[in-house]
């Protein structure tokens, strides 16, 4: 009886040293879990501190790089703006054909980023004569046959100035200015390219810009009417101009007219 009693005692002593210990580990494992918390919550304070200031100077970052872009952008435009004024043109046939160049890209089913980099790029399509003499730039008359090959230097030479960079913009403004006097059927220059060896940028630009020049009245010249311009749209087609761009401009007409009103010639 006695063993008996004995055996359950010390099955007792043992649970109660068991429990003892299992309270003592759960107590343990609690102010580990709450060291391990103030532990985390430091980090996660830390993490945090770091990651603003990694947004901080991301943003930095971003705003240096839209400064740089937007500095290019208006250097590009003031610099076709120089070209254009050497041979008597205004300052809003630049922003015109700037906005006839996205409006076709877009239509022709450009995306719109890509769009908009051809907007910016093809106020330099005339940027190469500013190395052409004022004594043809703005001759009244026809060209004797020398002053025809100089003119047409302008393409090749724009070209040059523009080529060579890493930045889309000026590559883009390179094409222009060197491909917008190719014609489709290959009768242009400086290389006589044909058809779709023509860049798209170069068969856009050069229906824009005759499309502006001809609309425009200028100092030594008034504006053709409409019909005219339209008449010949139709006979180059597929001469001068890309047949396709030529159909999309007819199909959205009201959209180019819109923008030549908005952005009138004024002449004192």
């Amino acid at each position: 009886m006695h063993k008996k009693e004995n055996n359950e005692l010390e099955i007792i002593g043992q649970i109660d040293s068991l429990e003892s210990t299992f309270i003592e580990t759960i107590k343990n494992l609690k102010q580990e879990i709450k060291r391990h918390d103030k532990i985390m919550a430091r980090s996660d304070k830390q993490q945090k501190r770091d990651y603003d200031e990694l947004q901080k100077k991301l943003e930095e970052v971003e705003a240096l790089k839209k400064e740089i872009e937007d500095t290019q952008k208006e250097v590009v435009f003031k610099m076709g703006a120089i070209g254009e004024s050497r041979s008597k043109e205004t300052g809003n046939h630049v922003k015109r054909v700037a906005l006839y160049t996205k409006l076709l890209a877009m239509h022709a089913g450009i995306d719109e980023e890509e769009a908009e980099i051809l907007k910016q790029a093809s106020p330099m399509h005339d940027i190469g004569k500013i190395a052409i003499p004022d004594s043809i730039l703005n001759k009244p008359g026809r060209f004797e046959e020398n002053e025809r090959k100089i003119m047409e230097q302008h393409a090749q030479l724009g070209y040059e100035m523009l080529i060579g960079s890493s930045r889309s913009l000026l590559n883009a403004a390179a094409i222009v200015a060197y491909q917008h006097h190719e014609n489709y059927d290959g009768t242009g220059y400086p290389r006589q390219l044909k058809g779709e060896e023509i860049h798209i940028y170069g068969r856009i630009t050069a229906m824009v810009d005759v499309f502006d020049a001809l609309g425009s009245d200028r100092c030594y010249k008034e504006a053709w009417d409409d019909e005219k311009i339209f008449n010949l749209f139709k006979e180059e087609r597929g001469k001068k101009f890309d047949p396709k761009l030529v159909d999309i401009f007819f199909e959205n007409l009201d959209d180019f007219l819109a923008i030549r009103n908005s952005l009138k010639d004024e002449f004192e």
